[in-house]
């Protein structure tokens, strides 16, 4: 029994023996590997396909993808109301990439970004300015993880023309009001100014928002009132910037990086930022709770914040403000002098103070009430601000009169529904803005904002001396 006992005590030893052998020979569980299948990024973002392209081709090419077996990135750029539905609908998108804050911070709010928590992808984070002209340039969560982090700066303003300035015989414009006044108006019913519809840009929405905290809620709406009267309304901020390139207006507000493009391509034309009208936004980049590739998607976050991925935005195609100026130092970045000076120019201007959670308390209700009472009666404010601007010029309103009616115009509506009479200002604004991610609701409230403006109109209409 003893023998027994001993032989059994000794074969349980010896297994014990291997066994550790074997975990000493096996590699460490931590080491990182990379898959055995290659990933497939999927983007959904704001950019165009230029810069899908080079920063497609740049990363790949890149240490980072080899290490986290990246083979593809694709991309998808749907209309930035549908973001939070694409975002849902296909339950795997990686990464979002430009768009401006207002529309990160929506996603964050419906919790649908992950904090980054890579090590070295904080530490990159770490080396970014944390803010620019007074904009954040990283958002935290409450546990002050960052959420999003800025790839890119912007200004906003607008291109000007000079050949068809000067063919209509039209001032120089250096700021907001210069768009929306009467000299302006010389040339109607031929539109000066492009702009976009808000629900079809986020740049030009961000623009419509800093007239509105630049001039105050009242005046705001009464500014863009004008402004749109001397121009039209276009498809996108593309479909505006060709306007103003082709020759069809002589301004269209933009953001920077188009008119810094349209002053290589079209000369002629020119990028000016309202000096002390504006603000500095950072373009974000953000990991989303639905990737199923959370290290390869921070690993591409990481490039793009580097300082090597930054130089995506020296290429002339491209042409937009990297977030770290130690890229100018770079020879590609001392290749590109005439982008340094703009990238001076814009972290000096004098900016407007600008509260971003003001702006997205408001952000559906402007975009809805922008489109239905400027742009889908556009033909008819036009008609109201023409003979407004005639009646004017012949003697026949006084200069304060003219102001009165034409700050009528503009003045946010007030109209009655099921016996209450309601105004937009800003508290009812916010006070519906949630409401109108409902299409149901934002066609019903459209329908009483049009129907509300056009009585305004025609009666604006009668009042004016003919």
């Amino acid at each position: 029994m003893r023998k027994l006992i001993a032989a059994v005590v000794a074969a349980v030893v010896l297994a014990g023996v291997v066994l550790a052998a074997v975990k000493l020979r096996a590699p460490p569980e931590e080491e990182e590997k990379p898959p055995a299948e290659g990933i497939v990024l999927k983007v959904i973002t704001r950019h165009s396909t230029t810069i899908w392209h080079v920063s497609k081709e740049m990363f790949l090419k890149s240490d980072l993808a080899k290490k986290y077996n990246v083979v593809d990135i694709r991309f998808m750029g749907p209309n930035p109301t549908l973001w939070l539905s694409t975002i849902r609908k296909l339950g795997d998108i990686d990464i979002a990439w430009g768009g401006g804050p207002t529309l990160f911070d929506i996603l964050n709010r419906e919790g649908l970004l992950e904090p980054i928590t890579d090590p070295e992808t904080l530490k990159v984070i770490d080396e970014l300015p944390k803010e620019v002209g007074g904009a954040p340039m990283v958002r935290y969560d409450e546990q002050g993880r960052p959420v999003w982090a800025a790839a890119a700066i912007s200004s906003f303003g607008f291109i000007v023309n000079y050949n068809i300035l000067e063919k209509y015989g039209l001032p120089e414009p250096k700021l907001w009001e210069d768009l929306g006044s009467i000299e302006f108006a010389k040339v109607l019913p031929k539109p000066v100014v492009a702009y976009a519809r808000p629900t079809t840009s986020t740049s030009h929405t961000r623009i419509y928002q800093i007239i509105l905290q630049k001039f105050g809620w009242e005046k705001g709406w009464a500014l863009l009132a004008r402004i749109a009267a001397n121009g039209r309304p276009y498809g996108g901020s593309v479909e505006a910037l060709t306007a103003v390139e082709s020759g069809e207006v002589a301004v269209s507000i933009a953001i920077d990086f188009y008119g810094y493009s349209s002053e290589i391509e079209f000369p002629g034309t020119k990028y000016v930022l309202p000096f002390n009208e504006s603000i500095v936004n950072g373009d974000p980049i953000a990991l989303l709770k639905t990737s199923k590739h959370k290290e390869a998607a921070q690993a591409f976050i990481r490039f793009i914040l580097s300082t090597e991925g930054q130089k995506i935005w020296l290429d002339k195609r491209i042409n937009r403000m990297p977030v770290r100026k130690d890229v100018f130092d770079t020879p590609e970045g001392k290749a590109r002098p005439d982008l340094l000076k703009n990238y001076m120019a814009t972290v000096e201007n004098i900016g407007i103070p600008f509260d971003d959670e003001r702006a997205l308390r408001t952000e559906e209700a402007l975009r809805y009430y922008f489109d239905a009472v400027y742009a889908d009666l556009h033909d008819l404010l036009v008609e109201v601000w023409s003979k407004l601007v005639k009646a004017y010029k012949e003697g026949k309103l006084t200069e304060e009169e003219f102001e009165k009616l034409a700050y009528e115009m503009g003045a946010p509506l007030k109209w009655v529904q099921n016996g209450v009479e309601y105004e937009f200002t800003e508290e009812y604004a916010a006070s519906i803005n949630e409401k109108l991610r409902d299409p149901a609701f934002a066609s019903e409230m459209m329908k009483i904002w049009r129907d509300a403006a056009r009585e305004k109109y025609m009666k604006l209409l009668e009042k004016i001396p003919g």
